[in-house]
């Protein structure tokens, strides 16, 4: 099934085993009963590199999925969507307020085999959710309001995983999109990366043997300049590292200075 998967949504794969291994410990973060269904039916797409690659991402992602969850259920907008959304399952695993309806855009291929995975799981979405197949690199923005986003409501955004993937004149490119989508009071996270320091997740995993078939996938994104780039463009950021996190959920011992930036839009740049 996941023959047909472009290489950037095979390591969706990757990451729903990991969401997996987090969610049968006995202290986890979260737990996502669909995750473990993903990688049995994505087996083939798995790296064979081995405990190297798992334990660098391991903990790295544990934390940014229970981080996401609580921003997007704290966001409070009536609104939320999930760019690459991959094998994302927020729709069904969170406990969404009455009216929320997310929208879900990915490439079609991703969307085949993931809908297929969670019918055979008779999964049932806690909330209006609306999946939009388009290609970020075309004009998601146009298919997005024509499966009923309104850019008149706040919305949550949420880019998890994804900036790393495009270069800067594609993240500007894409982040420039949601500015004009946004209402005031939308919120917008993502990762937040730097290249250049030792303990960052790209230095590590540059020196982790089996880590290339993920990191040669790794454009940048805004890397440093995110915070900057958000204030220039209607927004009011701030960046929580994973470290702060990794202690405030009880998991010490995460050093690296990468986190993430959630930001609120204050004014809109709408056409």
């Amino acid at each position: 099934m996941t023959e047909s998967l472009p290489a950037v949504s095979r390591t969706a794969v990757g990451v729903a085993a990991l969401r997996a291994y987090e969610s049968s410990r006995p202290d986890r973060l979260f737990d996502d009963p669909y995750a473990a269904a993903f990688a049995e039916a994505g087996r083939s797409a798995l790296p064979a590199a081995g405990e190297g690659l798992g334990a660098l991402f391991a903990q790295q992602v544990a934390i940014r999925t229970r981080f996401y969850d609580d921003y997007l259920l704290a966001a409070g907008c009536p609104q939320v969507v999930v760019l690459a959304a991959g094998l994302d399952a927020r729709a069904f695993r969170l406990a969404w307020p009455l009216g929320t309806r997310l929208f879900e855009l990915d490439l079609p291929e991703v969307f085949a085999f993931k809908e297929a995975v969670l019918a055979g799981r008779d999964a049932t979405p806690a909330c209006e959710r609306v999946v939009v197949p388009a290609d970020l690199r075309d004009d998601w923005a146009a298919a997005l309001r024509a499966a009923g986003f309104d850019p008149g409501v706040p919305t949550a955004w949420l880019a998890e995983g994804l900036l790393v993937y495009l270069s800067r004149e594609d993240a500007e490119k894409l982040l420039s999109a949601v500015s004009e989508l946004s209402a005031p009071g939308s919120r917008v996270s993502f990762e937040h990366r730097k290249t250049e320091t030792r303990d960052s997740l790209f230095a590590r995993a540059n020196a982790t043997p089996g880590a290339e078939r993920v990191t040669r996938l790794w454009l940048g994104g805004l890397g440093d300049a995110a915070p900057d780039w958000l204030r220039g463009h209607g927004w009011e950021p701030t960046v929580v590292s994973r470290a702060e996190l990794a202690a405030e959920y009880g998991r010490p011992g995460e050093e690296t200075v990468d986190g993430f930036v959630t930001a609120r839009c204050q004014s809109s740049t709408l056409r």
